[in-house]
């Protein structure tokens, strides 16, 4: 680490990547330390970016897209050649896409899914518990989510594996698989090709679903472009896909190897709603980046108009001013005002549905295996970006 002076304005800089694999939690314990240091740093790998590390900047940040633009989703990418809708909008085009999808995602909406979200979940379940073992992710926290999601949009469960393997390309290569991003590319023109096929057969055969509603919608009294429509689906598709399987990684992880927390909320099921809040908080995963639209002194900050920033939330909800004890799990920690979901403008739609889902997956998985550990011998990995456990396998007695 060395310190530069640009100007009055001294700060550190690292040769600092989010993007390579490492073992569990290393992604968020380096973003720890580089906090311990500054509360934003200059990272110099590649074209270089600013990596916020301060809870009161990434806060601020994320609640002012007219300085800092969601139209990128990774800091070493100024212009992306591609659109998520409506991840990579800014308002006021951002707002009028969440006016069209917030009445799908309201709480009352998402209650009315839990026979369904049960039922998935305690198939899943049932179909291991007898073997004394399982592949958590690809067995489990893979499936669970990602078929309600399917069901939600309309798409063929026929095409689950497909999809894993679209979604796994797109978010989940490393740097040395993919160093031009032409798999993850060539994966997201698949998405969108199987979506142009699926919207002709939707507007042909309408359903009860989310992708039928869609062809419906109309922002300023206009259908919506194809194209945008296609590069919605692309976003949903990764969302669905990714997202809530992560954090059950990280807490079944956390869970395997800490009996005493596990056998609290087996005895307690009342305890499984702040256990997950805590789990969100504790091992938040998402790092979103921003482009930098002015000339700004932000905290300190010397940013510069066309910066590229990143925005890791964990930085956010592990900072011990904070929260005490603020890398520990605690999973009766009250209150617990975290923004693993994200804050502003962009705050997460799914937030409602996620969080039952992670309620449900906890109650029942301990309902049927209450006692489990790591399997030894086997490593547990994480991918960067987005981080998440690339590998999970726990044993229990039968």
């Amino acid at each position: 680490m060395t310190f530069v002076d640009e100007g009055t304005c001294p700060y550190p800089t690292h040769d600092f990547t989010h993007m390579l694999p490492g073992p569990a939690l290393s992604h968020i314990e380096a973003i720890d330390r580089l906090r311990e240091e500054h509360p934003f740093i200059r990272s110099t790998h590649q074209t270089g970016f600013w990596v916020l590390t301060g809870s009161d900047l990434i806060r601020d940040a994320l609640q002012h897209p007219q300085v800092f633009s969601s139209t990128v989703v990774t800091p070493l990418e100024s212009d992306p050649p591609y659109k998520w809708i409506p991840e990579m909008l800014d308002p006021p085009e951002h707002t009028k896409w969440r006016q069209l999808l917030s009445p799908h995602f309201a709480p009352k909406v998402m209650e009315a899914l839990e026979g369904k979200v049960q039922r998935r979940c305690s198939d899943l379940v049932d179909g291991f518990a007898r073997d004394g073992h399982c592949d958590f992710l690809r067995d489990f926290a893979w499936r669970y989510p990602t078929t309600i999601f399917m069901e939600l949009m309309g798409l063929p469960l026929d095409g689950l594996e497909q999809f894993l393997a679209w979604e796994h390309d797109i978010l989940h290569l490393s740097a040395d698989e993919d160093p031009d991003r032409s798999k993850a590319f060539g994966a997201m023109l698949a998405v969108m090709g199987y979506f142009t096929e699926l919207i002709e057969e939707k507007r042909a055969h309408p359903c009860e679903d989310l992708l039928t509603a869609s062809l419906s919608w109309e922002i300023d009294g206009k259908p919506i472009p194809i194209d945008d429509l296609l590069s919605w689906c692309l976003l949903m598709f990764m969302a669905g896909l990714d997202t809530v399987s992560i954090q059950l990684g990280y807490a079944f992880w956390y869970l395997a190897a800490h009996a005493d927390d596990r056998r609290r909320i087996t005895a307690d099921p009342r305890l499984i709603p702040s256990a997950v809040e805590e789990f969100l908080r504790c091992f938040a995963f998402v790092a979103p980046a921003r482009k930098v639209m002015e000339d700004t002194d932000f905290h300190g900050c010397p940013l510069k108009a066309g910066d590229m920033v990143l925005v890791p939330l964990s930085a956010a909800t592990r900072d011990p001013l904070q929260f005490d004890g603020s890398t520990a799990v605690q999973i009766d920690r009250d209150p617990n005002n975290h923004i693993a979901f994200g804050l502003g403008p962009h705050r997460c739609l799914g937030s409602h549905l996620a969080r039952r889902e992670l309620r449900v997956a906890l109650d029942v998985w301990h309902q049927r295996i209450p006692d489990y550990r790591l399997t030894p011998g086997v490593d547990v990995i994480e991918h960067g970006g987005m981080y998440g456990l690339d590998r999970l396998e726990l044993s229990w007695d039968v």
